[in-house]
């Protein structure tokens, strides 16, 4: 481990960035130096602009994933290096909204009973019933689990930040089933990362992208591209169609601002169908008056 990186990872943890962070921000400075061949204390503002246009003009990475590395050089720069850091010479790219998929309640049903194995059908389950992200769901422990309270104890979201969730009784039953079945019951992890549930590591997020990838193609869905966060989209866009408010809507996904939450709205068809179009409240007379009077 070089000196360089070392710096920039003790920052990081004394910032109390998120693991999966780090991780991203490390490789980010690690293919930076590789690129150019050269340590980045030595590299400066010119290639970090060509830096930039590689990843949109070479790479084709998405909008979100160069925002991403730039933040991560960013944060080299000025936190690790001590250096200025012009924005208006390394603009961040502009935000591109892309409607994500969506699955009707039936389409989410077939997606469930398409699953081949237990595991991956309480998989899929707790994905929609939670609105979990897939890391979340991934690292839920059987104390999380409060059938007391009716609720489902989502630890260390995005921001480091826990919330609840309702605990559906469809799924809790579910979960007594699939625990009942268990040869070895877990004593931390809800979801053990081996097939005897002995393991003392949780399951990795593959796994959860695996199973929604495997009923797809079994309900014949694989079109939809479906994975983990579609069934978080679905989640969200349900609740706010069966009359759910956005603000409970952002504290149930753990959103930190309301304007994330707002783009189930474009989703859902229940509240676009009841929004009068502007067309329909004209009064209009027939094609033939309106050539006659011109």
């Amino acid at each position: 481990m070089t000196h360089l990186r070392q710096i920039m990872l003790e920052e990081l943890e004394r910032r109390n960035y998120a693991p999966g962070t780090i991780r991203s921000y490390i490789r980010t400075v690690e293919h930076f130096a590789q690129h150019f061949r050269c340590s980045p204390d030595k590299l400066g503002l010119d290639h970090i602009r060509r830096y930039q246009a590689e990843m949109f003009r070479t790479w084709k990475l998405a909008t979100n994933t160069v925002a991403q590395r730039l933040a991560a050089l960013r944060f080299l720069y000025i936190q690790v290096l001590k250096r200025g850091w012009s924005a208006a010479e390394t603009p961040y790219p502009k935000k591109v909204l892309h409607l994500p998929e969506m699955l009707s309640q039936q389409e989410v049903a077939r997606l469930i009973d398409a699953t081949e194995t237990p595991l991956q059908r309480i998989l899929v389950m707790t994905l929609y019933a939670t609105g979990a992200r897939r890391a979340e769901v991934a690292h839920l422990k059987v104390s999380d689990i409060d059938s007391q309270r009716m609720v489902v104890l989502i630890r260390g979201g995005k921001g480091r930040k826990d919330r609840d969730v309702m605990l559906s009784p469809a799924l809790l039953e579910a979960l007594r089933t699939y625990w009942h079945g268990l040869r070895h019951k877990p004593s931390e992890w809800l979801f053990p990362g081996n097939r005897w549930h002995t393991s003392t590591r949780p399951i990795t997020t593959k796994v959860l992208w695996l199973a929604c990838q495997q009923a797809a193609v079994r309900a014949g869905l694989e079109h939809k591209q479906i994975h983990p966060h579609t069934l978080r989209h679905c989640f969200a866009t349900h609740l706010l169609e069966a009359g759910a408010d956005l603000r409970t809507i952002q504290v149930l996904l753990g959103h930190c601002d309301l304007e994330e939450t707002t783009i189930y709205l474009h989703l859902s068809k229940k509240h676009l169908s009841e929004t009068p179009n502007p067309l329909d409240m004209l009064q209009l007379g027939t094609s033939g008056e309106a050539l006659r009077s011109a």
